[in-house]
């Protein structure tokens, strides 16, 4: 296999498809941060390469350890995953998690060296739990904890980090963005299951959809997005902002051709699709709250 080869399987399996549900957060914390007059470009820079990282190496880790599980098989009807196709050796996964892990907690001692401890409790947490996502005695993604994690990690954690960092001190505008920024992370989440329904029951692995069935899947994906459209609205009457605020408004014709799809569409293979534009929706989202929240300073 030549070089420009290997380097496709591994950009593939790093799975660049997902690295929004990385920027997204770490676009709207700092924006909250440059709002208040606390922006620092380069702990911003950093939180956003080791967020990267982190969401590689999940992505890896989720490789390794769903071919270890049987849950990739030849039926599987998302991307295709490095490992079970035989492109990429188990050890080599298992090698390029770690490896990937660990740059990530190097690069971020950087961000504990400028805001102290709490930086590096919830980079080793993020760190673990993106590792017992699907490892482990007590897989998250396995036992319908997928969702929350998300939800924590890559919404609550991800944003009021990223503000941390920047302001070292915690922001409540933080926690309620990172409501809206963890309910569109997870809507990624929700159609990956919804896809992989069938799937996911033979392997043994009990996602909300395994559980409580497609239906709660769609009205899981509607919710989400009806709490991420809700959160301006406390931004503009609790906190104040200006009219600006609404401006992720609109994103709603979007919202409503995924809400659509994913309430008619019966045919799983598409839902890669979908996948796909629910992350490019979810960036929009947070290309324009960010824009909302810089705009009220005007």
């Amino acid at each position: 296999m030549d070089k420009l080869s290997k380097l496709k399987i591994w950009v593939h399996a790093a799975r660049p498809q997902t690295l929004a549900a990385a920027f997204v957060p770490v676009c709207v914390g700092s924006s909250l941060a440059f709002h208040d007059g606390q922006f620092n470009s380069t702990a911003t820079i950093v939180a956003l390469i080791c967020a990267f990282l982190i969401q590689i190496g999940t992505n890896f880790a989720n490789d390794y350890f769903d071919f270890k599980k049987g849950a990739d098989t030849d039926e599987r009807l998302g991307f295709e995953r490095a490992t079970a196709k035989g492109y990429v050796s188990t050890e080599a996964m298992r090698n390029a998690t770690a490896i990937t892990m660990g740059i990530a907690f190097i690069l971020g001692l950087y961000l504990v060296w400028i805001a102290g401890w709490e930086i590096l409790c919830l980079g080793i947490l993020s760190i673990i739990f993106g590792l017992l996502y699907t490892g482990g005695p007590f897989p998250l993604g396995y036992n319908g904890l997928g969702d929350l994690f998300v939800f924590v990690f890559f919404g609550i954690v991800a944003v009021m980090g990223t503000y941390y960092v920047n302001a070292l001190q915690w922001s409540v505008a933080a926690f309620w963005a990172s409501l809206a920024v963890g309910a569109l992370c997870i809507n990624i989440l929700v159609v990956n299951n919804l896809r992989d329904i069938e799937q996911d029951r033979l392997a043994g692995k009990n996602t909300l959809g395994v559980i409580f069935g497609e239906q709660i899947l769609r009205w899981e994906y509607s919710l989400m997005i009806l709490l991420a459209l809700v959160i301006p609205l406390y931004f503009f009457f609790q906190l104040k902002y200006d009219y600006s605020i609404f401006i992720p408004y609109f994103s709603l014709p979007f919202a409503g051709i995924l809400l659509n799809t994913i309430w008619t569409e019966s045919d799983k293979r598409k839902l890669n699709k979908t996948l796909e534009h629910t992350a490019q929706y979810m960036t929009l989202y947070a290309v324009l709250f960010s824009g909302g929240i810089l705009a009220d300073l005007l």
